[in-house]
Formats: C-alpha cells, structure tokens, sequence
C-alpha cells in the first residue's frame, strides 16, 4: 500500500531523512517508534505530501506522492501531532466542511458524519464549539477528520501526546477498531503505546530504520537466545552432569541460591530452542528437584534502547544482524 524508496530529507546541513527504505502491507497497524528528533514527522509529512523529499520518492497505492498528490493524498487520512481543527466551529460544522473539502458527494455526506461521529464517539458534542472541548475530544475531532471518505491508510502523528490515562486508553481502543477496516501507521516514541496497540514495528534513529519487524520477532532476534532460569536443590556436580546431557544448551551461570543445598542457574540456548521439559526429566533422573523455573526475552523498550544507542560495539552488531535478516526475509 505504501512504498517508500531512498528517502532523504536535508535541511541545510542537517540531514533529518538518511536514505529510508521500507513498505507497508495492507491490513496492519504498524508503529513507527523512534526517539524525538529521530525523522519520524518529517517522514510523515513527507509521505502525506505536506513536506516534499530531497531525494527519493514514495508511491501510495501506486500513485506518487508528488507526481500524482490528488490521488494518492485520496487513500491516506492524516492526523498531525497537533489536531488542524478550527476553534470557531462545531464540531458538526467541522466535520462538514472537511467532508466538503474531500469531495464526498452531498447526498452523502450526513450519513458519512453521523457514522463516523459514532465510531469515534463524539456524537454528543457535534453541537459543541472545538474551543471548549478538552484536549482529549478535540483528538477525536481530528480522527474523525482522518476517517472521513473512508480512506484505506490511516496515518497519525503522535495521537495521545499530551493526554491523561483515561484519554489514552480511550484513543488506544479507537486506533485497535480502526485497525479492523484500515492499515494504520501510528508514529510515538511511548514504547507502551507501541506494544499495547501495534502488530509491526519499524524502529528510526538519526534519520535512518534500525529495525522493523513484529515486537515478538524484534525481541527474539535481539535477545539472540533463550535464556531460561532456575533453582535446583542438589550438588554442583551433579547438577552439571545432568545439564552436560542438553545439547542444546550454550552457556550456564550459576551460583550459591539462598535456600541452603541449592544453585541458581542462569542457562543460556541457541535462537527456537525449549529446553525446559528436557531440563525437567534430566534433572528429575538426576534427583535434583527444580524449585523455580522462568524463561525471559527483551521487552520492547530493550528492543528500542540497544538500537537507538550508537554508543556500544554490541548495539552496533545487533543493527548488522538485524539488516542481515531483514535482507534474508525480503528475498524469500
């Protein structure tokens, strides 16, 4: 739906967009994540064609952004960091002339507003001026703007910045519905926003993607391995001996556990590999009862601060691996 090829954005000196490549498949709810000044708005706005690309080009359903705007700005829906709502109007006023400016036919235009008024649940203040709403409602004013004519991508810039809890949650539940009918591109740099509301993440920093896969498989991919932990009461030997009968077993850590008798184990596999039933028979031949048992993986602000911290040899690794992969999947 969204092909986007060798985007560069300059501003004098400063490059803001370093040579972006990614595509967007239909039918998804995709997080754009990346700390502030990452590009994440300049790319927005590029693709939306408020902002036009040093280099580069991006194709929305085929049409180019800038060689063919009327067509292809006809299958995006845009909400900004900040809601380009009029503060004078209704809200039904509003929505009426947005509808207007979107070329919906007047015969249909009032089912359009009363549908989408209803989906993003501010029927009730369609009589309200967009000055005296809370920040919240003036947020789903400015969906209801982006889903007005039903546009098949739905793009938002940042949508719960400024929101409290209950706000939040509230707008997170509209974007999941909007989901259902709509590819939508949500751009924050709230990791829980991400996790709680994205099914594929793409990750930015200085301009250029790092990462860009689903939360499950980033996590996977840069964990590099299972790692599962443990207690076992038993002696050190003979916990040894029962781990040296697991193949699939990398590296172990262990040491004295506070309950007197007992190791704590920190046991390391290679990248798909369960260990934890043959740990369990292993150490059951062994009379040596396991008394806890946890497996780990990164969460996604793991993800999200190895990538974007260009500081470490390991991080750097990492975005060599992760590229590799990307580079694998695209040719299969």
């Amino acid at each position: 739906m969204i092909e986007v090829k060798n985007l560069v954005k300059r501003y004098g000196d400063h490059v803001a967009v370093n040579h972006l490549n990614f595509t967007v498949e239909e039918g998804q709810i995709y997080g754009f994540l990346g700390p502030n000044g990452a590009g994440k708005s300049t790319t927005m706005n590029i693709i939306t064609g408020y902002l036009a690309a040093t280099e580069g080009e991006v194709n929305i359903n085929g049409h180019n952004i800038l060689e063919d705007p009327e067509k292809a700005k006809k299958c995006i829906g845009y909400l900004p960091e900040m809601p380009p709502v009029y503060m004078d109007m209704t809200v039904l006023e509003y929505l009426k002339f947005v509808a207007e400016l979107k070329k919906i036919p007047k015969d249909k235009i009032k089912k359009q507003l009363m549908e989408v008024m209803s989906l993003v649940k501010i029927t009730d203040m369609q009589n309200r001026l967009i000055r005296n709403l809370s920040k919240g409602y003036r947020q789903r004013v400015g969906l209801a703007q982006a889903v007005i004519g039903y546009p098949p991508i739905i793009i938002l810039d940042e949508p719960t910045v400024g929101l409290d809890p209950k706000q939040i949650i509230e707008i997170r539940e509209l974007i999941k519905s909007l989901g259902k009918k709509h590819t939508v591109i949500l751009s924050s740099h709230i990791l829980s926003e991400v996790s709680a509301v994205c099914d594929y993440v793409m990750i930015i920093s200085k301009g250029e993607l790092v990462a860009s896969d689903t939360p499950e498989n980033l996590s996977k991919l840069m964990i590099g391995s299972n790692t599962v932990e443990c207690t076992v009461k038993g002696t050190r030997k003979a916990v040894m001996s029962a781990l040296n009968q697991i193949p699939e077993i990398k590296n172990v850590k262990y040491e004295d556990a506070e309950e007197k008798g007992c190791l704590k184990l920190v046991i390391k596999t290679g990248k798909d590999k369960d260990i934890r039933e043959p740990l369990f028979y292993r150490m059951a031949d062994a009379s040596c009862p396991i008394l806890s048992l946890s497996s780990s993986t990164m969460s996604l602000e793991d993800v999200f601060l190895e990538l974007t911290d260009d500081s470490g040899k390991a991080a750097r690794k990492l975005k060599k691996e992760i590229k590799k992969q990307t580079a694998e999947q695209e040719v299969e």
